[in-house]
């Protein structure tokens, strides 16, 4: 795929998709293929109390973007992940304040578009709720 017709939709759907793998075997498979559309993309799992974690969470998100080379060490690409990554928490917060969250956090680029996806279960214990939230930004 010529990565100028890749547009905001087809990354931030890259990013929700990687956030949605199970095992890592089918992570590293998906980041392949997208690899080969010009897609760039990471994952990394999160848990935790949700209020406490929000930050932790856009951390995660940025060193992910980084360890995957997916951004450089600019702080407008840093600050472009971490935006996105505050929106997806940002529409997750309603379901999960004051509760634990787990899951994974997606992230994907091609060109000036990055996504930050997280597909988090809340709840205590075997009572979860799943949700998923998303942002964009260009850099």
């Amino acid at each position: 795929m010529d990565t100028e017709n890749i547009g905001s939709r087809d990354v931030a759907r890259s990013a929700i998709l990687i956030a949605l793998t199970r095992t890592r075997e089918e992570e590293t498979n998906m980041r392949a293929a997208f690899s080969a559309q010009g897609i760039l993309s990471a994952a990394v799992d999160y848990g935790g109390d949700f209020v406490q974690s929000v930050s932790k969470i856009v951390e995660r998100a940025v060193v992910a973007a980084k360890r995957e080379k997916i951004i450089g060490e600019t702080h407008h690409e840093e600050g472009a992940v971490a935006g996105a990554a505050r929106e997806a928490v940002a529409q997750v917060m309603n379901k999960a304040l004051g509760l634990s969250v787990g899951g994974k956090i997606g992230v994907a680029r091609s060109g000036d578009h990055i996504a930050v996806a997280v597909f988090f279960g809340v709840g205590l214990l075997h009572l979860n709720e799943v949700c998923v939230g998303m942002g964009h930004r260009a850099i």
